[in-house]
């Protein structure tokens, strides 16, 4: 019988800012941080399985919709907490109170938000594969080496 590591599932694997395919290599070269140019930058290719990170030219441009509608959801959420703890009221500024602090949440989890939705984007495209140690990675031709990362 093989010795085999867990599998990680697919909710762990993305907050975990890891590859798809593999569910084991990471897929940012640095640890997160608010220089955001450092924040973004991913490896070509996952360290695991070589899985491209980078599919296409311009790839990426669908995680600001993914983005988005996270913060979207964050506020809803906060707004439906605040109203239920707390309440909203124009006399006391509550309202104001409630739309500083969710504007502040939303600037701190900036650098989350977008690895998050790169990583979420990533494996919408690229499918679990729990043999990818007998396979190679799926090469869909569709990368210009020149204008890759060119966003």
């Amino acid at each position: 019988m093989k010795d085999e590591k867990p599998r990680r599932s697919y909710l762990v694997t993305v907050v975990s800012c890891r590859c798809p395919r593999c569910r084991e290599g990471k897929l940012f070269r640095h640890p997160m941080t608010f220089r955001f140019g450092r924040n973004l930058n991913m490896h070509e290719r996952c360290p695991v399985c070589r899985q491209l990170t980078d599919i296409e030219v311009g790839f990426y441009y669908g995680t600001g919709y993914v983005s988005y509608v996270l913060a979207i959801l964050i506020t809803v959420a906060g707004f439906i907490l605040w109203l239920l703890t707390i309440g909203f009221s124009f006399k006391d500024h509550r309202f104001f109170y409630w739309l500083g602090g969710n504007s502040l949440l939303l600037v701190l989890l900036q650098p989350w938000l977008m690895r998050f939705s790169r990583v979420l984007w990533l494996s919408w495209f690229v499918r679990y594969d729990p043999d990818w140690q007998d396979h190679e990675p799926e090469d869909l031709g569709r990368t210009i080496k020149g204008q890759m990362n060119n966003w």
